[in-house]
């Protein structure tokens, strides 16, 4: 597993810091990344603070959905402290037909 620790400065100025971390696997791939934000930071905020998408050009938030501890969750979400951000990626097989090509199968 990939994972960073980015600190900002924000503390500097006297702002409150939280600390949140930013997730995205594909089958080749984990990344991980642990990083500090000033309080009222927004999910997508976060999420470019992280890097990830610079590292990961396939990401694209304008489709993709996202999601804080496995509950899906809008890009102009307010984080809290120790939040987990996660990136999931479109699917590839429709979960519907997955299913019913099984019970076809299961049926013969």
């Amino acid at each position: 597993m990939n994972e960073d620790v980015i600190c900002t400065n924000a503390s500097a100025g006297g702002e409150q810091l939280i600390r949140i971390q930013v997730c995205y696997a594909t089958s080749a791939i984990q990344a991980l990344k642990t990083l500090s934000v000033p309080v009222g930071t927004l999910l997508h905020d976060g999420i470019k603070l992280s890097g990830l998408l610079e590292e990961m050009r396939e990401i694209d938030l304008s489709c993709w959905r996202v999601g804080i501890y496995g509950k899906l969750k809008t890009l102009d979400t307010v984080l809290r402290d120790q939040d987990r951000i996660e990136i999931y990626r479109p699917l590839i097989a429709d979960p519907m037909e997955s299913r019913r090509k099984r019970a076809d199968k299961k049926a013969r």
